[in-house]
């Protein structure tokens, strides 16, 4: 069955996590994406994890992740002839998507201006950790900039009083990708009203901005000076809401409407402390969570965390266990909704990886073939598409073009 998107053509011109994951939505959707590597590959190949921590251009999980349904090649836009062929592909193309520093981009001599001179419908997605306009937009930044310049950090990661905490990498990446995947396939369907193709500029910094934080903390504070700081351990408005450890682990403990409350309260056998009727009010909670918690606890350690989550959900309490990674792998709910497929890699053999993340049962999406080797289909795309012939493509490889 085709893909929701079979029939739109893609460039893949990034690395890492942001460009690769953007265009990893587009693919495993149909569209055919072509991803440019310089000839010395995609930093993700050398960013591991690796089986048995053994390097290699070709085992890189990261990689193997962000490039499935694709076709690769190789292409030094350095050189000129490699930007002509680059330039080339563009005309074939219906969208682009790098994250490369607009200063490289202007480097390579590949701006949106010149790109569009080539192909007036190109829609070109850039994501970036600051845009493409700015003071900052010149620094060489990586995800982390962006999250912890979000002010993200400050307002959820840590203990109040205490230095903020690291985020876990790629979150801004994550956020940036489907940001730009958003509004680049509504810009691509929007050519004949835009009239013509767009430059879609995503600052990987403001899509944290906007959903880490909010207008509840930026958008507040220019309103009227206040903003929501961090609180470390559970919420300041209402109990119990917090990570709680468990006899095999942890679980996520939320239960703030009546309801839930009375329901986590029956699981736990109605403890008489748990009776009192300022209990019902979940701000009451929250005012003597340092009461409250204590006893949830020796409870919850007397318990396994799957126990403890079919046992509230069963009563109306929205609980959850707090999964390892090793156990979100093996998790029957993320199988059977084919979040966790095996694909074939010529060189890792059968490997696990993340399948649609969103489902459209008439067209389903999801990775069906692995990432491309280095080069796998330089003989392919530039003898099929820009139809070069094997002479040529062979000159490329002599004149280190490809």
């Amino acid at each position: 069955m085709a893909g929701a998107l079979a029939g739109m053509k893609l460039i893949d011109f990034g690395q890492m996590v942001s460009a690769p994951y953007c265009a990893k939505l587009f693919s495993d959707y149909g569209a055919d994406v072509i991803k440019v590597e310089l000839p010395d590959g995609d930093a993700a190949r050398k960013s591991g994890p690796f089986p048995k921590d053994e390097p290699h251009p070709e085992k890189s999980g990261l990689y193997f992740c962000m490039n499935s349904n694709k076709r690769g090649i190789t292409l030094d836009v350095s050189q000129e002839r490699g930007r002509e062929l680059f330039l080339e592909l563009v005309k074939w193309a219906d969208g682009l998507i790098e994250n490369n520093l607009p200063k490289q981009m202007e480097t390579w001599g590949l701006t949106y201006e010149v790109l569009a001179e080539a192909n007036p419908d190109l829609v070109m997605i850039s994501i970036t950790p600051f845009g493409q306009t700015g003071p900052y937009s010149g620094w060489n930044a990586y995800d982390l900039n962006a999250y912890h310049l979000s002010g993200a950090s400050s307002r959820y990661c840590g203990r109040p009083g205490e230095m903020p905490l690291e985020h876990g990498t790629f979150a801004a990446d994550y956020f940036g990708a489907v940001a730009g995947s958003t509004w680049g396939l509504a810009s691509i369907y929007g050519r004949e009203n835009a009239g013509g193709g767009q430059h879609v500029d995503v600052s990987s910094a403001e899509c944290i901005a906007a959903t880490f934080v909010g207008g509840q903390n930026i958008g507040g504070y220019a309103q009227d000076g206040k903003f929501d700081k961090r609180t470390g351990v559970g919420m300041p408005l209402g109990a119990p809401a917090t990570i709680v450890p468990c006899k095999d682990g942890h679980v996520w403990m939320l239960a703030l409407e009546p309801g839930q409350w009375n329901g986590l309260r029956k699981v736990m056998g109605d403890p008489e402390w748990a009776d009192l009727d300022l209990f019902q009010d979940m701000y009451m909670r929250a005012q003597n969570a340092d009461v409250i918690y204590p006893f949830i606890q020796e409870w919850t350690m007397q318990h396994n965390k799957m126990e403890i989550m079919e046992k509230c959900q069963a009563a109306g309490c929205p609980i959850t266990a707090v999964f390892t990674i090793e156990e979100a792998a093996e998790q029957p709910h993320l199988k059977e909704r084919d979040y966790i497929v095996e694909l074939e890699h010529p060189v890792l053999g059968s490997v696990r990886n993340l399948g649609a993340p969103f489902k459209l049962p008439a067209s389903p999406g999801g990775p069906s073939q692995a990432a491309p080797l280095l080069g796998q289909h330089n003989a392919e795309v530039y003898q099929e598409v820009l139809g070069l012939s094997a002479p040529a493509i062979e000159q490329l490889h002599t004149d280190g073009i490809i």
